[in-house]
């Protein structure tokens, strides 16, 4: 049977993993050309402990962003609502809400050179997107004039257009909210003016509700 002196270890190697993917998160979205070394440092840890758990820095960066990536994937699972279009916000809502506070590194990691990876990870999220769109074309609230794979993409490369924004323009967390929601229903086919009435007169799409949930 192990002894309490073979277990410590382990947990000491988890923690320092964890405590290096935190660190690499944050060290990232402050200067996404972070070493290794600033990322050991403020994890509390020797830049030779980093590579006990990853051989290079492209490894660390590849497991951060796959990493968020499942997660945010997991988030957005059971978020629904009856109304396809306000699914659709809520979607743009939750995604915002996980990434605003990292979204440099956010950016990078869907338009840097490890989208591919990045992007296997958020295929059941896009597959919800998907779900939601199909849904909302053979109810009539979703533009027709495209095809789905098309309007599914280009409400995608929607929220991501608003990190770079966000990012650029320094947007305030409530801002961005707003605006990665205005986006999505932009590339789902509401004018700007319908879009905004639909989140002003919708409780479930204002700024600090929690976003899962929700009858489909």
């Amino acid at each position: 049977m192990p002894t309490s002196s073979t277990r410590a270890p382990r947990r000491d190697a988890a923690a320092n993993r964890e405590a290096i993917l935190g660190a690499a998160a944050v060290a990232l979205n402050e200067d996404i050309d972070a070493s290794l070394e600033s990322i050991a440092a403020r994890a509390g840890l020797s830049r030779r402990a980093v590579y006990g758990h990853f051989a290079t820095r492209d490894d660390l960066l590849v497991e951060v962003f796959t990493r968020g990536a499942r997660r945010l994937a997991a988030l957005l699972d059971p978020v629904s609502h009856p109304d396809p279009l306000v699914e659709i916000a809520l979607f743009g809502a939750t995604l915002w809400a996980e990434v605003e506070h990292v979204r440099v590194s956010a950016a990078l990691a869907v338009r840097g050179p490890h989208r591919a990876m990045v992007g296997t990870a958020l295929d059941p999220a896009r597959e919800r997107l998907r779900e939601t769109v199909g849904r909302g074309r053979e109810s009539g609230r979703i533009r027709t004039d495209l095809d789905r794979e098309t309007v599914t993409r280009l409400i995608e490369n929607a929220a991501v257009s608003v990190l770079d924004e966000a990012t650029r323009a320094r947007l305030t967390p409530e801002a961005g909210h707003r605006l990665v929601m205005l986006a999505g229903l932009s590339a789902a086919g509401m004018g700007w003016r319908e879009a905004d009435d639909l989140i002003a007169s919708t409780p479930d799409l204002a700024f600090g509700v929690p976003t899962s949930g929700g009858a489909r």
